[in-house]
């Protein structure tokens, strides 16, 4: 069963509450808490890494990034509307498409958005300073893509959501979208052992992505893509070791072993002078 539910489970899970979504656009707000509740249960079912399910004093931190960073994107789908009715360019929208291929169009755009502001945050220092909060974590787990400095979450929505904004995206669309982003951040980090075989080429779901989180300096600046690993195939930044098992002592900041953990200090730190060490040596399994 186990091995089974391996297999299937990314895509079950993604395209399982995008399709609910699409059917009962009234309840994106539980579906949602529904993605939550089956992420954390699996991840204790078929973990990836055992150590990653045991909090290290970082459950309340995390869950205060996740509801400030989903309140925001919600003020954002408030003001969608009015922003749209300003901005956009009328008729350039294909409103007489299905919901589901205006979604489809919305995630590729707004992908390419969010993966070149992710790209530009580890090659500009301004924007490593916030986007360092999202590296800091010790563990992977479904939350962790959800713990982001606000100021950074607003940047990444804004270079996905501004093109889409441009063409007049309707509200039903960009509801959907947040939904199918927040399942596709909890899938990206998520600790189940789930196996992808060829979807690993398409889909930047959290076997290809934990090697994005390594502490050895430049190495981890690979595999930038939200949805789909196209992009890091065009910018040259796509790396998968088969064999190489991620475990707790890849993970953080390496330069930076003693990043602050508590909410208040991550949204202070872009804005205080830090030291750094010396970077751990990358393992000769990843060279």
């Amino acid at each position: 069963m186990k091995r089974l539910v391996s297999w299937i489970y990314a895509p079950a899970f993604l395209f399982g509450f995008i399709g609910c979504g699409l059917w009962q656009p009234d309840a994106l707000i539980l579906l949602f808490i529904a993605a939550v509740g089956v992420s954390f249960l699996v991840e204790q079912w078929l973990p990836y890494e055992p150590q990653w399910n045991r909090s290290l004093g970082d459950r309340r931190r995390d869950t205060l990034h996740a509801l400030v960073n989903e309140s925001l994107n919600a003020v954002g789908l408030l003001i969608l509307p009015g922003l749209t009715a300003l901005l956009a360019i009328e008729g350039l929208w294909p409103r007489g498409w299905p919901l589901w291929e205006q979604l489809l169009m919305a995630i590729v755009l707004a992908d390419a958005g969010i993966t070149l502001m992710h790209c530009a945050s580890h090659r500009i220092a301004a924007l490593w300073r916030l986007h360092a909060v999202h590296h800091s974590v010790q563990r992977l787990y479904g939350f962790n893509g959800l713990m982001k400095h606000p100021l950074h979450q607003m940047l990444e929505a804004t270079a996905g959501l501004l093109p889409l904004i441009l063409l007049g995206i309707p509200l039903d669309v960009a509801q959907l979208l947040a939904l199918a982003i927040a399942l596709q951040l909890l899938l990206q980090h998520s600790n189940v052992d789930m196996r992808l075989g060829p979807l690993r080429w398409v889909f930047a779901w959290a076997p290809v992505h934990r090697f994005h989180h390594m502490k050895y300096g430049r190495a981890g600046d690979v595999n930038f893509g939200l949805f789909f690993n196209l992009w890091d195939w065009l910018l040259g930044t796509a790396f998968y070791r088969e064999g190489y098992r991620m475990g707790p002592g890849d993970l953080g900041i390496g330069s930076r072993p003693d990043f602050p953990r508590a909410y208040g200090a991550q949204l202070c730190d872009p804005f205080r002078p830090v030291g750094l060490s010396k970077e751990p040596p990358l393992p000769d399994d990843l060279r």
